[in-house]
């Protein structure tokens, strides 16, 4: 993981949600926004939050054995 905030204007990204991101609690998802090096990820109900980033390889460790994601 890395452990400083990310470097990334929050703006400039290209946000994701899941596809699972439907139904009655369509707000409670991460959004995910990847550039070389680094996998941005936000709380989808607090947009202008904080943002943790994370290496390519720990978040794909991550997403492994996340159902759902």
């Amino acid at each position: 993981m890395i452990l400083k905030p990310s470097t990334g204007n929050a703006a400039e990204l290209a946000w994701f949600k899941s596809s699972y991101s439907s139904g009655n609690e369509a707000d409670s998802c991460v959004e995910v926004a990847t550039v070389p090096g680094v996998v941005h990820v936000r709380d989808s109900k607090d947009v202008p939050g904080p943002i943790l980033g994370f290496a390519p390889g720990t978040w794909a460790d991550f997403v492994a054995y996340a159902p759902g994601v």
